[in-house]
């Protein structure tokens, strides 16, 4: 069993930033791929970026230039700073891990507000 840990919501102005972490726990060997999701109310889940244990990373478009994922296997943790936030970047942020491209593994979620 996988256990995710997800720190560094709150509220922020537009412009403003935030740092999110995830610590990963329990049976993490077999974890390639860690990543952040959000979701909006009343929108679907969506992948916000990813990295796997190589460093290589992906980025939805809406936040690349402005959010940076980053990883420590060493302390099995996953970062997200985000930067020039926006009021559309509101949202549930997930942390999500797993072997591949398909996460198997959730957080409980930390929640990101941004004012305008």
């Amino acid at each position: 069993q996988v256990q995710l840990v997800e720190s560094g919501g709150g509220l922020v102005q537009a412009g403003g930033s935030l740092r999110l972490s995830c610590a990963a726990s329990g049976t993490i060997f077999r974890i390639n791929l860690m990543g952040w999701y959000r979701q909006a109310p009343g929108k679907q889940r969506e992948l916000v970026a990813h990295i796997y244990r190589i460093g290589t990373t992906t980025y939805t478009d809406s936040v690349k230039g402005r959010f940076t994922i980053s990883r420590d296997n060493a302390k099995n943790t996953v970062y997200l700073q985000m930067n020039s936030l926006k009021p559309e970047d509101t949202a549930v942020y997930y942390c999500a891990a797993g072997a591949g491209v398909v996460p198997q593994h959730w957080g409980q979620g930390t929640q990101v507000t941004v004012s305008s």
